[in-house]
């Protein structure tokens, strides 16, 4: 596995992390709290990108389809002309799920992903990985021990953000985050095609081998998580979508089970939603992580089983 399959699985849940987590249970009260970094200052908009925008329709439905960035740095302009436009049209915005509240988010996250007793997470990694693991956590300037409370899968997604972070990727600069913020000044309805339980279940229902074998690959390769973040972003902001898929899903499919319950079940769905929705008047913003709109088994591909009217539209 590869730090392309991890960053597929922090696309998908990064924006949890943002939000103030929990590095261990009551039993390791040393361990702190995390909390996200704070958010880095914005500037003017400077650099342009043109990412991907689809469109779905019927006679009197229109349900534009976007894909996401859940972090990005300041200075990246990429809500205006086709995108602005489609969003100003639309009346719904649908997101993979509205965040909740930070005190709701962590009742879920004490729930779904700490583990007050039992084996420790260092003690459920192979013996050749926990003096790397204990390395990547102390270099975030956290005790060793700060993650031994989390499930694999959580301690996962936050090595992977913290950096990120340092680096200047900001979960407020992100595509949700605007889009979000952009609905409320706007008036807009906005609902999730998934709540917040239900997307940490996904990865809380992984088997102990599948996460841990996610948590040793982000280990593994954190320090290309810069370079390969860099990449996604620009083949993004480029508006290619098949080189983006490529960095995001390829290697995620060595895993049947990861690649079923994080990306083709929920394509799935997604696209059966969008049917479903076509029967209802109006027109639709939605914006998912970019990875589910690219590849054989995208939410794209599905819908084009369906015979729906898709289009790309240009800038």
């Amino acid at each position: 596995m590869t730090m392309k399959m991890t960053l597929l699985k922090v696309g998908t849940a990064l924006w949890l992390a943002a939000l103030p987590t929990i590095a261990a249970a009551q039993t390791a009260p040393a361990a702190p709290a995390l909390t996200a970094a704070p958010p880095a200052a914005a500037g003017p908009a400077s650099v342009d990108a043109d990412p991907a925008l689809w469109a779905v329709r019927d006679e009197d439905t229109t349900i534009y389809l976007f894909g996401t960035i859940h972090v990005l740095k300041p200075g990246l302009s990429w809500f205006d002309d086709a995108v602005r436009r489609a969003f100003d049209q639309s009346d719904q915005v649908v997101l993979e799920l509205v965040t909740p509240e930070p005190a709701a988010m962590q009742g879920l996250i004490m729930k779904l992903a700490v583990n007050p007793t039992g084996p420790t997470l260092t003690e459920k990694l192979p013996a050749d990985k926990r003096e790397a693991y204990a390395k990547a956590v102390t270099g975030l300037g956290l005790p060793a021990n700060a993650f031994d409370r989390l499930d694999p899968w959580f301690a996962s997604v936050n090595l992977s953000l913290l950096p990120l972070q340092k680096l200047g990727y900001d979960p407020t600069q992100g595509v949700e985050a605007q889009v979000s913020a952009a609905a409320k000044a706007a008036g807009k309805t906005v609902i999730g095609l998934e709540t917040a339980e239900e997307q940490l279940g996904f990865f809380d229902a992984l088997s102990q081998p599948a996460q841990v074998k996610l948590l040793v690959s982000t280990v593994d390769e954190l320090d290309g998580l810069g370079p390969m973040i860099k990449t996604m972003v620009g083949a993004w902001a480029k508006g290619d979508p098949e080189a983006l898929g490529k960095l995001m899903n390829d290697s995620l499919r060595e895993s049947r089970e990861v690649a079923k319950v994080l990306l083709n079940d929920r394509n799935e769905r997604w696209a059966d939603w969008i049917e479903k929705r076509l029967e209802t008047p109006g027109t639709v913003f939605m914006a998912v992580g970019a990875g589910h709109l690219a590849g054989h088994d995208s939410v794209l591909a599905k819908l084009t089983t369906r015979k729906a009217k898709l289009v790309r539209l240009g800038y």
